[in-house]
């Protein structure tokens, strides 16, 4: 999964997009001007590549990239507040937000979302913060379920993150390398929580850029224990894995752009993330072309089904009366 530069497509962007190995790709803030401005550039990507899978970070709150023209969503952590006032009004909210969200993106041609976030809050992360519905990881289990079902029913897969959890350290591994000193049997009593209750409801899960050095000495990207003992025989998870992006820096410790590649297929990922490094993203095309033992067919079966549903949901928002509520709820949350 690659990104592009701009709001329209450029000469390289078109070869990028039509090389054999690049099967998503993933838009940014800086390809968003208008909502009619970002559907013309999805139809023309899928001029190019009518398979690809077209991605995007639409958490709510700090997290956004498509806002004018959009629904301004709340951070997760505003639904978790609701929760503890009153905990129906609070599933009802988690599951409206997650549909508008999904039937917002759905309805452009976008197929998923990296969303929800999955870890469990703590006031010592500074890159996860509010991003996080609780820092109770039953309660947030159960408003990330409601999320979640929400997404289905306006027809996008989930997508959670970020395995086995990124919540309790201090670090933003988009720029250091984030180590997480405790036992196994602490993460499992208490970050596993949410992915243990979602393992048969997500479509995809995203491992963090983390090292959990009392656990494996890999990154959980790169680490067979988690990815495979932990997430596939363990919890029992069929979906696809992605990678987190290669090119953040925590991933640069283990070697070249190739070699985090290589180690992220061979640890467990379906699909690797190669984002705003247009160089980077045509070394790793140009590795896996020449190695195309590293594609599988249940790779690719996964990630087939995380290809967005558009029979699923009613488009009609001004006659929709899901839409209405779904509208009302949003707007009296506050968005951070």
């Amino acid at each position: 999964m690659v990104s592009i530069e701009g709001a329209q497509l450029s000469a390289a962007d078109e070869n990028l997009l039509k090389r054999s190995s690049v099967g998503g790709l993933i838009l940014f803030s800086r390809n968003y001007q208008t909502k009619s401005q970002v559907t013309a550039l999805i139809r023309a990507v899928r001029e190019i590549n009518p398979s690809l899978l077209i991605a995007v970070d639409q958490e709510g709150g700090r997290v956004q990239r498509f806002r004018e023209g959009f629904l301004s969503l709340p951070a997760l952590a505003r639904l978790g507040m609701l929760f503890c006032q009153d905990e129906a009004a609070g599933l009802e909210a988690a599951e409206e937000c997650g549909w508008a969200m999904a039937a917002e993106l759905v309805a452009i041609g976008v197929d998923f979302s990296f969303a929800p976030v999955l870890d469990v809050f703590s006031e010592t992360s500074r890159v996860i913060a509010d991003r996080a519905f609780s820092s109770d990881p039953e309660q947030l289990s159960a408003l990330a379920l409601r999320y979640v079902e929400g997404m289905r029913s306006a027809g996008m897969a989930a997508t959670g993150k970020h395995f086995p959890g990124h919540g309790t350290v201090d670090a933003d591994s988009h720029v250091e390398l984030p180590v997480d000193p405790r036992a196994f049997e602490q993460i499992e009593a208490h970050d596993l929580v949410p992915f243990k209750a979602l393992a048969t409801s997500l479509g995809g899960i995203m491992p963090a850029h983390v090292i959990y050095p009392q656990v494996d000495a890999q990154c959980a990207g790169f680490s067979p224990f988690w990815l495979q003992d932990i997430l596939r025989d363990q919890l029992a998870f069929n979906g696809v894995i992605f990678s987190d992006d290669l090119t953040m820096d925590a991933a640069h410790g283990v070697g070249s752009v190739e070699v985090r590649a290589q180690l992220a297929l061979a640890a467990g990922c379906d699909m690797v993330l190669v984002c705003n490094d247009s160089e980077a993203a045509r070394r790793v095309a140009d590795y896996l072309e020449n190695n195309p033992e590293q594609r599988n067919e249940a790779s690719d079966r996964r990630l087939a089904e995380m290809a967005r549903n558009e029979e699923i949901v009613n488009y009609h928002f001004a006659d929709s009366s899901r839409w209405s509520r779904a509208i009302q709820i949003i707007k009296s949350l506050p968005v951070s």
